[in-house]
């Protein structure tokens, strides 16, 4: 390959309802651990980055919030960052989920990115789920529904076919030599990281009806490069005032818990010790506070 007259660059949207695994997705096409993954839905919340270069292509992925009905102002806020996240990419992966038949919603998603006038292509995720005689006329179902896409069935889960998913959407990207350091896979301080993993070891840890109303923020990062310890202060704010017992557990044992489990999978991350020290708080009304809303980057 001629690397100066055939690489390719750009940013490429991951786009799709809740729970379709754009977030796996992302994890797997860069190699590293840039999203966090819950089987709850409405786990993404704001914009992340994962950078992904190669041979080839150098492909800046953006997975978004997944788009759902959005009944609260908070809701409104992801759905509005994942519309905006659509417009930003020079090529569109729009993922489907093998296991879910195509319905309303995943027919608006895709006429919206066909709309946009950009090279899309789709992956259908989640054939680990499903055996060929379901997969095929899945596939056939999306091809009536956006003839001009390219449309590729993948395992985020197992990794099957991402480097075909990959080769695709390489193609469908300009001439253009890397937009990023090939070293950098992700735009996300580690303040940004530690927030986002203490939030989903709790969504992991808490029943269904605690972790949507859960936001984490760091209020203390402090590296102690001599030791090779990063000190973090973090407070877990709830909306309600009966989820804080429950977050806390007996004795403190469930955030203990939590905290234990952000903890090793960031010295993981790191690589180096971490300290890390949490809170909880409530403030009531948070999720529709604009205020509130905006200071944790929402």
């Amino acid at each position: 390959m001629d690397t100066v007259n055939d690489y390719r660059s750009g940013f490429v949207t991951l786009a799709g309802r809740t729970n379709v695994g754009k977030s796996t997705l992302l994890n797997r096409l860069v190699g590293h651990k840039v999203a966090i993954v819950t089987p709850r839905p409405q786990t993404t919340r704001r914009r992340v980055l994962g950078i992904r270069t190669d041979a080839r292509a150098q492909m800046i992925l953006i997975d978004a919030p997944g788009l759902h009905q959005a009944r609260s102002p908070l809701s409104r806020r992801m759905v509005e960052t994942a519309r905006r996240c659509m417009a930003e990419g020079e090529a569109i992966v729009a993922v489907l989920a093998a296991n879910v038949a195509p319905g309303e919603e995943d027919r608006a998603l895709l006429e919206n990115v066909a709309a946009l006038g950009r090279p899309v292509v789709v992956a259908i995720n989640k054939i680990d789920l499903v055996g060929r005689e379901r997969l095929m006329p899945l596939i056939q179902a999306v091809h009536e529904l956006i003839p001009a896409a390219e449309i590729v069935p993948v395992s985020a889960l197992k990794g099957a076919n991402l480097d075909e998913l990959a080769r695709v959407v390489a193609a469908a990207l300009p001439v253009s030599p890397p937009l990023m350091p090939g070293d950098e896979y992700t735009d996300q301080t580690e303040r940004m990281l530690a927030e986002e993993l203490v939030r989903e070891k709790i969504f992991l840890a808490m029943r269904q009806e605690i972790p949507f109303s859960t936001a984490v923020q760091v209020e203390e990062f402090v590296d102690e490069t001599d030791r090779n310890l990063t000190k973090i202060r973090a407070v877990i704010i709830l909306e309600r005032e009966a989820h804080k017992g429950m977050v806390i557990g007996a004795g403190g044992r469930q955030l203990k818990s939590i905290g234990t489990a952000a903890r090793l999978e960031l010295e993981e991350i790191l690589g180096r010790r971490v300290f890390l020290e949490l809170h909880v708080k409530v403030e009531k009304g948070w999720t529709a506070d604009p205020r509130k809303l905006k200071e944790l980057g929402l």
